[in-house]
């Protein structure tokens, strides 16, 4: 049997005669309920290092992993390089300082990509550009709703732009639209929607003149139905798809490909809005409670680079489904 690591999965951990009560004892004190567990097995350990914002020190796991191995800390495997798949193209992308953002950058780049990677947070995206040494990862602080932030990121790019990954998005406070407020409303729609309108807009010329692009927009299951989230969230996640579907057909002709992938359940860090709706997270709940699995964010960007990439060739106006079977059910 492999040893286990942090990089193993829960599942792993439980299937493993000494990992698992190490494991089960951890996620007895932190109080996570039973259906919770069967939902976040496919997550890494160091996944809830990640997701607890402090709350679980790397300390903690790390003493779990030596526990398993005699005592001592195994070195983790460095991921693998990937094809070359985006070797001498220039891809942009949104929300890239965590989460989704951060993962599609780093697998862009570590497929020969030379990424431009955007975010509100100029610490936030320093320090995680500064963790992928040795990859063209170029970091631009902007806010993609502000023209003179899009001016920069297009600038940063240059002239020729093979892709864009429009990831960046926030969550509502899940209140059914009697309870949402024009401040949520305004917040939620201006990045989800007119700030992907607005990049996509700005890199659409450059791609026209080269004859050819992928963009691909980061939408929800929130955008194939009404019992995901809030009000304004699924508004502005129905609005992503019917600006990936009108671009798909109006840019077709130029080369350009504009899909969308529609994630389900994820940990990506997202912090949700302090105060939520209790009306609406009652009805919502049993509903959510069905997500199949909860996974990392790499294997969202694994969906967001097939598109970006030749082998999504023939694939144009798509929401792709990236949720477990989620969406099925």
């Amino acid at each position: 049997m492999p040893a286990l690591t942090s990089a193993s999965t829960l599942r792993q951990w439980l299937a493993h005669p000494e990992g698992r009560p190490l494991l089960e004892g951890l996620l007895d004190r932190a109080e996570v309920p039973a259906d919770v567990r069967s939902q976040i097995a496919s997550l890494p350990l160091q996944q809830l290092v990640d997701q607890s914002r402090g709350k679980l020190p790397q300390s903690v796991v790390d003493d779990l992993v030596r526990q398993v191995n005699g005592g001592e800390l195994p070195a983790e495997e460095p991921p693998a390089a990937g094809a070359a798949r985006f070797t001498g193209r220039t891809v942009i992308v949104t929300g890239a300082a965590g989460g989704i953002g951060a993962a599609t950058v780093s697998r862009l780049a570590r497929e020969g990509g030379r990424v431009i990677a955007v975010d509100l947070s100029e610490e936030r995206l320093a320090e995680f550009a500064a963790s992928r040494q040795g990859l063209d990862i170029i970091p631009v602080a902007g806010n993609i709703t502000d023209q003179e932030s899009i001016e920069r990121i297009i600038d940063a790019a240059g002239d020729t732009i093979h892709g864009l990954a429009n990831v960046a998005g926030i969550n509502d406070d899940f209140s059914p639209l009697h309870e949402t407020s024009d401040e949520m409303w305004d917040r939620v729609l201006d990045v989800n929607v007119t700030g992907t309108f607005k990049l996509t807009r700005a890199v659409l010329p450059a791609m026209m003149a080269a004859s050819g692009g992928a963009i691909v927009n980061v939408a929800s299951e929130a955008a194939l139905r009404g019992g995901a989230s809030g009000n304004a969230y699924t508004v502005s996640k129905h609005a992503v798809v019917g600006l990936t579907r009108s671009a798909a057909f109006m840019y077709g002709p130029h080369g350009i490909r504009v899909n969308a992938v529609a994630p389900g359940g994820v940990a990506t860090g997202i912090p949700f809005p302090s105060s939520v709706s209790e009306a609406g997270s009652e009805r919502l709940k049993p509903f959510q409670a069905q997500i199949p699995t909860v996974v990392p964010a790499d294997d969202i960007a694994a969906s967001i680079t097939f598109l970006l990439s030749d082998d999504g060739v023939n694939l144009n106006g798509v929401v792709l489904p990236s949720d477990g079977g989620w969406s099925v059910q």
